[in-house]
Order: C-alpha cells, then sequence, then structure tokens
C-alpha cells in the first residue's frame, strides 16, 4: 500500500456499502471485509467473547483427506507430499480470459471436500491453497455454504489461480459482481452482507477444477486447501497483551519505496507493493531463491529484481493489485518446500508464540499517522512482516513503507500496534468509520515443520 492515507481499490468497494449501511445504524461485514483495506466481522461486541478465538482454519493436506474429497476425473496421489491431480479427465470447457479476450478448450477433473461444519458460524470466510501448476494448467477455487437460516449460496469462485503468466497460461484473477442477496464476494473474501440480521455460515464446502491443455498429460498438483472462517466482534480499541516472548529473526530487509514507477503495469509500481515485498522477505528467509533465469526479465538496474518478481507473480489481473492474500500465500509455496496459508490471529501473544518456533508472519493494518509513532505515514491497508519482539514487548517489524533497504528494520509501541492491526472498526483521515483489518496475517512456514514449528502453529489453529 502506499505511505499516504488514500483509499485502495478495495477500501472504495467497501466503502460505498458502508455508505448504505449507515443510516440504519449497522455497517455490515462486506463494509468491512475489503481485503488489503482491511477485513472486519460483523454483529456488535461481545465482551463474554473477548477471551475466545472467533476464528477456525481447517484444511485438507493429508493422502486421507484428499481420499475423503469426491472426484470427478481427480486422483488423490500419496508420498512426502500428498496432493490432488487429475487423473482421466471429466471433460473438456472453453475458458474466455476476461484480461486477454482468448478463448481456449481446457481438460478439467473436479476434487469436492466434505462438508466442513464450522466450529464458530462465520460472517467471513477466506480460502487459501498451495498448489504447482507448470505452464498449460491452472487450478480454479470455489467455495459453496449453508447459512444459520438453512439456506445454501451459490458456489462462488474464491479465485482463477496459475503460478505463471506465459504465453500458455490464464491470467491469474480474482472475479467480481459475486452476491446472492445475502453474502457477497470482496475479491478473496466471502462476507456476510449483514451481519447485524444474526445471519452466519455455519458449514461449507470447497471445490477444486484442475484444467490443462487438451491432448496434454501435464497436470497442476494441490497439495494444501484451506480456508478460514471467522466471526470477530466489531470493535475500536482491544485490549492489550502482556509482553512474553522477546527475541528477534533474522530476516532480509526489502523496501517497497525504491521501486516506486518500476513495472506500472502491476499496481503502479513499488508505491503499492507492501504485500509482495513482505512475501519475498519471508520466503528468503526460509531460503527460498530465484534463479537468474527467473529474474532475466527484470531490468538489470533495478536493485533487488526478486520484489519486481514477487509482484508480478502475486498480480491479480481483475483486482488490479498485488495485494491479494490468497494469491500471495499461493506464490510463497510455489517455492520448494514452504507452504503458505491466510489466517487470523487473536493477540500479540500469538505471534509471540510463532517467533519463538522461529516463524514470522505478514500482518495487515490500517492507520492514521498519529495511531502509529514512528511510522511517519498513515495507510488504509498495509503488509509489515514481524520479526520480533524487545525485551518490553514491543513490535520489531520489517516495514517495507521505508526509505530504503536499511530503514526497514522497525520498533513500534505495543499498545499502538496491537490494536490498529486487531480493530474491526476505525476513524479515517476525514472522521468516517472505516473498516479495521481484524488480526489478519500470512503464515508462510516449512512443507514439513518441526515438532516445535508445528507445536507453535496449532496453538494459532493451523494445522
Amino acid at each position: 500500500m502506499s505511505r499516504v492515507e488514500q483509499p485502495s481499490r478495495r477500501a472504495l468497494l467497501a466503502a460505498a456499502v458502508a455508505a448504505a449501511a449507515v443510516a440504519g445504524g449497522a455497517i455490515p461485514a462486506a463494509a468491512q471485509s475489503a481485503p488489503g483495506a482491511g477485513t472486519g466481522a460483523g454483529g456488535g461486541a461481545d465482551p463474554d467473547r473477548a477471551g475466545a478465538r472467533p476464528v477456525e482454519y481447517h484444511a485438507w493436506t493429508t493422502y486421507a483427506d484428499w481420499r475423503r474429497g469426491t472426484v470427478r476425473g481427480a486422483r488423490p496421489v500419496a508420498g512426502a507430499r500428498p496432493g490432488v491431480v487429475i487423473g482421466a479427465p471429466a471433460g473438456t470447457t472453453d475458458y474466455t480470459d476476461p484480461h486477454t479476450g482468448t478463448t481456449a478448450a481446457w481438460e478439467y477433473a473436479t476434487w469436492t471436500s466434505p462438508v466442513h461444519r464450522l466450529t464458530m458460524p462465520a460472517t467471513e470466510v477466506i480460502a487459501s491453497w498451495n498448489a504447482h501448476t507448470p505452464a498449460g494448467t491452472w487450478i480454479q477455487v470455489e467455495l459453496k455454504g449453508t447459512y444459520s437460516d438453512g439456506t445454501d449460496t451459490p458456489w462462488y469462485v474464491m479465485g482463477r489461480w496459475a503460478a505463471g503468466d506465459g504465453e500458455r497460461d490464464i491470467r491469474r484473477t480474482s472475479v467480481d459482481d459475486q452476491s446472492d442477496g445475502k453474502s457477497s464476494i470482496w475479491t478473496d473474501t466471502f462476507s456476510v452482507d449483514d451481519a447485524s440480521t444474526g445471519l452466519r455460515l455455519v458449514s461449507y464446502r470447497l471445490r477444486l477444477t484442475l484444467h490443462r491443455r487438451p491432448g496434454t498429460r501435464t497436470t497442476p498438483t494441490v497439495w494444501r486447501l484451506g480456508a478460514m472462517g471467522s466471526d470477530v466482534p466489531d470493535r475500536f480499541t482491544v485490549p492489550v497483551s502482556a509482553p512474553g516472548h522477546a527475541g528477534e529473526l533474522r530476516v532480509p530487509r526489502y523496501s517497497q519505496e525504491i521501486h516506486k514507477g518500476q513495472y506500472p503495469e502491476y499496481d503502479n509500481g513499488g508505491e503499492a507493493w507492501c504485500s509482495p515485498t513482505s512475501s519475498q522477505m519471508i520466503v528468503e528467509y526460509w531460503g527460498g531463491r530465484l534463479t537468474e533465469e527467473q529474474l532475466a526479465w527484470v531490468d538489470p538496474s533495478y536493485a533487488d529484481p526478486q520484489v519486481c518478481h514477487a509482484a508480478r507473480y502475486t498480480y491479480d489481473h481483475q483486482y488490479a493489485g498485488c495485494g491479494n492474500w490468497p494469491f500471495n500465500a499461493a506464490y510463497a509455496a510455489t517455492f520448494e518446500g514452504l507452504q503458505g496459508v491466510v489466517t487470523r490471529l487473536g493477540s500479540l501473544t500469538d505471534l509471540e508464540t510463532l517467533i519463538a518456533a522461529g516463524i514470522p508472519a505478514i500482518t495487515s493494518q490500517s492507520f492514521l499517522a498519529e495511531e502509529l509513532t514512528g511510522a511517519g505515514y498513515g495507510t488504509s491497508g498495509h503488509l509489515m512482516t514481524v520479526i520480533g519482539f524487545t525485551a518490553d514487548g514491543d513490535v520489531i517489524a520489517n516495514d517495507p513503507a521505508s526509505d530504503d533497504n536499511d530503514a526497514v528494520r522497525r520498533v513500534y509501541r505495543r499498545r499502538e500496534w496491537e490494536n490498529i492491526w486487531l480493530r474491526t472498526k476505525r476513524y479515517n483521515a476525514s472522521g468516517k468509520v472505516v473498516s479495521g483489518t481484524g488480526g489478519v496475517c500470512y503464515l508462510y512456514f516449512p512443507a514439513h515443520p518441526s515438532p516445535r514449528q508445528r507445536k507453535a502453529l496449532a496453538a494459532v489453529g493451523v494445522r
């Protein structure tokens, strides 16, 4: 995001819904759920729920998981990293890419999950996935849920994704204008339109459609498919957590600001590249590296070409930005031995648990300049990498909205930082009530975590 308080495209979409609801005294969840501007939750704040975890992340990752799904032409595969692939295709379909105008035929196969009943009915759901899509292949991820009134949603498209963007690939994209009058899709987020009515999503299924060029034997492979459901209470402030673990991880430091004006076709250049810049930092922390061949397309005069690469390969051609949350997690998982998820956390204590196990996190927050001492800017949506905590409990963050790489490491006050990250409502520079991020984060970690890492992930609800 940019370093000034200006609306993102998703923030503008959310504002339109919010404006329609203000007269009635309620801001629907959809108005808070513009991802990248901050995803909020619906319903009034309930003090009795303050200590609860109103979030559940669930995923299918094991060979047994894949065998439990319903297949049409897809086939589960075992091995060190179990997944699902195209077996004997179920048929052929035409797809017209809205971003190139090209119509092509594709063989396809589907895998549909069993119904998953949420442990807490949700106002929002964000799907994420990890997959390998060789050139000439792609995947579509859909969600179909059941509401608390017993009715069902349609099959919503949560993303059409390919790792590459070559001549044989589609352009990765979210899908706009999906709604049934009760819920809507905001780029990458399912959201109940008016959470004040009490309507919630109580269960869902996910459907994968795997595509490849007809007559080939190439196939996408999906290793992880999951979704985070949440019902975070509306709140302008959150209680500060007590400091716990102190320590700092050695995460590479990259500035988005040194890329201003570079490759403006990808979300107006580096000024808006907080998400891919943060993703690249953690990818490299875990040892992910790009080859000279992969980076050959970047102007050799540009520093840190891997940041340009991350922006290009997280870019959502419909959203017209690099801040699609699941696309960033999927990008991280294209590096060997890594996986990524999108979830919500409940406090800085959760982040301390992860840091103590060697797992940094990317967090989404929005704030006015005066709300975060030392930032020097305000933003309607910004991603940072949390790498540690001081002895006093303050947050050590790699903030890509810095003038150069040396300035990326920042220390932010615990109370301020925790509040701007976890709240679901805030006042913008014009004094209007807008959304907050509600604890959203990306977690990237090894495909085979150590016992300590596995325990820390489980403690924050990721398995």
